[in-house]
C-alpha cells in the first residue's frame, strides 16, 4: 500500500479489516484508482485520482474468500444450494443449468429487497422493473430447470436466513415477499406457457422456410396480446440462433401508439391572456373569493367543447394525489352564474372547466366551491388517514398505502397486505376508524414545513407521492401524514365510516371502498327500508331471522319433493317412450319431438340408456323455452365401439338449422337458429346413424 500514513488514517472503516492482506491491498488500489499498473507490474500515478465503482459488497467477499466467481461466494451459495435442491438438478454440471441458477439467485435477491423496501411489481415505473426481473427468472426456471410451477418464493426463507441478521425487513416483511412473489409467477407462469409455445411455432416455421428471423408482427402479437415481454422473445430468439425485425416491431409499435393517440386527441386553441400575474390557491382557508381571469382557451376533445379557465385566486382544489377537483360556480357582479364542472391540475396551477365562458371575461368573479360537495369529499379523505393509521394497527406496520382515490360519493384504500382481510379484520379496522371520529380530533395543519421537520413529527409519506423540500403535514391526534389534499376541521364532522367492500387489486395490494357522512344514512335507510319490505312478505313476524330460516328449510324439502317428482316423471316418460320403441335392424329406436323443456331431455335420454343399456339410440327434436330448436342424440356404449357417434351426428345434422353443438362419443346435444328446419334435421340424424 502505497498511500501515506495520513492517507491511510482519512479511510472509511478501514480499522474493520486487515489492511496488510494482500486482497485488500489490491482492493484499495482498484477503489481510488491512484494508479495505473503496467505490464510489468510497476505502477504509474494517474493524471486524475477517482474512486472506482465495481468493487461492490459481493466482488469484496470473492476477494476475502479468494474465489474465483462472486457465486462461489457465502453471498450466493446457500440459494444456489436451495435452487438446486428444489429443482433436483446438480450445480457445476452443465452450463445452461448453472446460468440459470445463478440468474434466479441473483434476481430473487433483488426482487426481495425491492418488495422489503415497498415496491412491488406492476406496470409501470420502478414497478415495472421489478416485474421484468422477476419474470426473467421465472422463464429461466421455466426453461432450464423445468419448473413448471411458481417455486422462488420458497427461496425467501434461505435468503432470510443468510441476510436476515444484517436485514432485519426482509424477516418483518417475509409473508408478503413470498405471496407476492408466488402470485406473479403463478401470473406469469400462465402467459409463459402460451407465449412459448407460440413463439416455438413462429421459430419451427421460420426455420423450415430457411428465415433466421421472424417477423415483427409475430413478436408484437405476443408482446401486445398475450403480455409475452419483447426482451423475453429476444433472448428465447438469441438462444435458437434466431433474430427479430426490429423496423417491423417498432412499426406496429408505433401504429398502436398511433391508434391510442387518435382516440385520446386533445385539440387545444393558444391561451388567450386577459389579465397578468400569478394563481395563489386559498383552498385551504375560504371556499369563496373574489377572482379575475387571467387567461382561458378553447378545448376540443372527442366531439365535445369546453374551456379551461385559470383564476387570479381560487378556492377550488384541482385534481391530485386521487382527491377529485372541485366543483361550483363563478358568479358575475349582475348575479349571473357560470358553472365550473371540475378542476384539475396541470403544472403546479388549478385550472377551472367550464362548459362555456361568462360573458364578459374582464369583470372580477365571485369564485365559489360547492360547499356540501367539498364537505363530502373532505370527509373521505381524511377518513383515509383514519383507515389508514386503523389497518396499521389492526394488521401491521408492514400496511403501506399503495394509492386512493377520493370522491363525494365514495372512497377508495389500496394498501399492502399478503392475505384477503377477515370479517373480524374489516371489523376491528371500521370500529378503531370510528372511535377517532367519535372522539372528535381537531385537524393539526402545519404548513410550508421543511421535510426533515415533518418526518421528526412522524409523517407518513404516501407511496408514489413526490414531495419538495417544503410540504404541508394533516395531523389528527395519532394520524400524522404528509398531504395536500382537503380535509375536515374535526373528526367529528365525518359522521360515521362505513366499510363497505374489500378486495385485490394486484399481487400483494388489497382494496377498501368505504363511505362517510351523509352516504352512510342513505346506505342505511336503503337497508331499513329493505328489512322492512322483507319483515312484511312475512306478515312481521317478531322473529324475522326464524321465519327466513324455516322457509329456506320449507324451500329445500320442497326442492327435494319437486326433484324426487321430477325423476319420477321422467322414469315414467322413458318408460312410454320405450313401450312405442321401433327395432332397427336390431336396434332399439327412441323417438321424441315438440318437447319444450331441454333439461327433461338429458334427462330422458340417460334414464332410456339406464333402462336399456343395449342395442339402443335415443334421438329428439325439441325446443328450448325461447323457442329455439334443440337435437339430442344418445347411443349406448356398445353401438359407440361398433362406430356410432352422437357428437358427429348432432353436429352435422345442426347445419340444417343454423346451429352447432356437440359432446361425447355417447351423448351430444346441438342448438340452432332455424326451428322451421328442425324436421329435416331429425330425419338427417337417423339417417347419418342407420335407423
Amino acid at each position: 500500500d502505497l498511500r501515506s500514513e495520513e492517507e491511510k488514517a482519512k479511510i472509511p472503516g478501514r480499522e474493520l479489516v486487515n489492511h496488510d492482506h494482500p486482497q485488500v491491498i489490491e482492493i484499495w488500489n482498484l477503489v481510488f484508482m491512484q494508479y495505473n499498473r503496467k505490464a510489468d507490474g510497476s505502477l504509474e500515478p494517474l493524471p486524475a485520482k477517482v474512486i472506482d465503482t465495481g468493487m461492490g459488497f459481493e466482488r469484496l467477499c470473492m476477494a476475502l474468500q479468494g474465489k474465483q466467481s462472486n457465486y462461489d461466494t457465502d453471498v450466493f451459495t446457500p440459494l444456489i444450494g436451495k435452487i438446486a435442491e428444489l429443482s433436483g438438478l446438480s450445480y457445476g454440471k452443465d452450463a445452461k443449468v448453472d446460468i440459470a441458477m445463478r440468474v434466479i439467485a441473483d434476481h430473487v435477491r433483488t426482487i426481495s429487497f425491492s418488495i422489503a423496501d415497498a415496491q412491488l411489481p406492476g406496470n409501470a415505473k420502478a414497478g415495472y422493473v421489478i416485474r421484468r426481473i422477476l419474470r426473467r427468472a421465472v422463464r429461466y426456471a421455466y426453461t432450464f430447470l423445468e419448473q413448471k410451477q411458481a417455486f422462488m418464493y420458497k427461496l425467501v426463507d434461505t435468503l432470510i436466513e443468510s441476510m436476515g441478521d444484517a436485514y432485519p425487513e426482509l424477516a418483518q416483511q417475509r409473508e408478503l415477499i413470498m405471496r407476492v412473489i408466488k402470485e406473479e409467477e403463478d401470473a406469469f407462469l400462465r402467459t409463459l406457457e402460451n407465449g412459448i409455445r407460440m413463439l416455438d411455432s413462429a421459430i419451427a416455421e421460420a426455420k423450415k422456410s430457411g428465415r433466421s428471423e421472424i417477423s415483427g408482427k409475430e413478436a408484437f402479437v405476443l408482446y401486445d396480446t398475450y403480455g409475452f415481454p419483447l426482451d423475453l422473445t429476444e433472448l428465447i430468439l438469441k438462444e435458437n440462433g434466431m433474430t427479430l425485425d426490429h423496423a417491423e416491431f417498432d412499426a406496429e409499435m408505433a401504429q398502436q401508439k398511433a391508434r391510442a393517440r387518435n382516440a385520446a386527441a386533445v385539440e387545444t386553441d393558444d391561451w388567450t391572456v386577459v389579465n397578468e400575474g400569478e394563481q395563489e390557491f386559498v383552498g385551504y382557508d375560504t371556499l369563496t373569493v373574489d377572482a379575475k381571469i387571467l387567461r382561458y382557451r378553447k378545448v376540443k376533445q372527442k366531439k365535445q367543447e369546453y374551456y379551461q379557465v385559470i383564476l387570479s385566486e381560487t378556492p377550488f382544489y384541482g385534481e391530485m394525489g386521487g382527491q377529485v377537483g372541485d366543483r361550483g360556480v363563478l358568479v358575475a357582479p349582475d348575479g349571473s352564474v357560470t358553472e365550473i364542472y371540475d378542476t384539475k391540475r396541470e403544472n403546479g396551477i388549478n385550472v377551472h372547466l367550464l362548459k362555456q365562458l361568462p360573458a364578459d371575461v374582464s369583470l372580477t368573479y365571485k369564485a365559489v366551491v360547492d360547499g356540501d360537495v367539498r364537505m363530502a369529499i373532505s370527509c373521505n379523505h381524511t377518513a383515509t388517514h383514519l383507515l389508514h393509521e386503523a389497518l396499521r394497527e389492526v394488521l401491521g406496520t408492514h400496511v403501506e398505502q399503495r394509492g386512493s382515490f377520493v370522491s363525494p360519493d365514495v372512497l377508495r384504500f389500496d394498501f399492502s397486505h399478503f392475505q384477503k382481510l377477515t370479517l373480524e379484520e374489516i371489523s376491528a379496522v371500521e370500529h378503531l376508524a370510528n372511535s377517532r371520529v367519535r372522539q372528535a380530533i381537531s385537524l393539526d395543519e402545519h404548513r410550508h414545513l421543511p421535510i426533515a421537520e415533518a418526518r421528526n413529527m412522524g409523517a407518513m409519506a404516501l407511496f408514489g407521492e413526490k414531495y419538495g423540500d417544503d410540504v404541508r403535514v394533516v395531523r389528527y391526534g395519532s394520524s400524522v401524514e404528509l398531504c395536500g389534499g382537503t380535509h375536515v376541521a374535526n373528526t367529528g364532522n365525518i359522521g360515521m365510516i362505513k366499510i363497505m367492500s374489500e378486495s385485490s387489486v394486484a399481487a400483494g395490494i388489497r382494496r377498501i371502498e368505504a363511505i362517510t357522512g351523509l352516504n352512510t344514512e342513505l346506505e342505511f335507510e336503503k337497508h331499513q327500508g329493505i328489512m322492512r319490505e322483507i319483515a312484511a312478505m312475512f306478515n312481521n313476524v317478531p322473529n324475522l331471522v326464524g321465519a327466513l330460516r324455516h322457509a329456506v328449510e320449507e324451500n329445500a324439502e320442497l326442492k327435494k319433493q319437486a326433484e324426487e317428482f321430477f325423476q319420477e316423471r321422467v322414469s315414467n316418460m322413458a318408460n312410454e317412450l320405450l313401450g312405442k320403441a321401433r327395432s332397427i335392424n336390431g336396434i332399439t329406436v327412441v323417438e321424441q319431438t315438440g318437447l319444450r323443456m331441454p333439461d327433461v331431455v338429458k334427462n330422458l335420454a340417460f334414464k332410456i340408456r339406464e333402462k336399456s343399456p343395449e342395442h339402443t339410440v335415443f334421438v329428439g327434436a325439441t325446443y328450448d323455452p325461447t323457442g329455439k330448436p334443440l337435437l339430442t342424440v344418445m347411443v349406448s356404449e356398445d353401438l359407440v365401439k361398433e362406430g356410432m357417434n352422437a357428437s358427429v351426428t348432432v353436429r352435422e345434422a345442426a347445419k340444417l338449422i343454423q346451429g352447432g353443438g356437440g359432446g361425447q362419443p355417447g351423448f351430444a346435444q346441438a342448438g340452432g337458429k332455424n326451428k322451421d328446419s328442425i324436421a329435416n334435421a331429425f330425419d338427417k340424424m337417423k339417417q347419418i346413424l342407420g335407423i
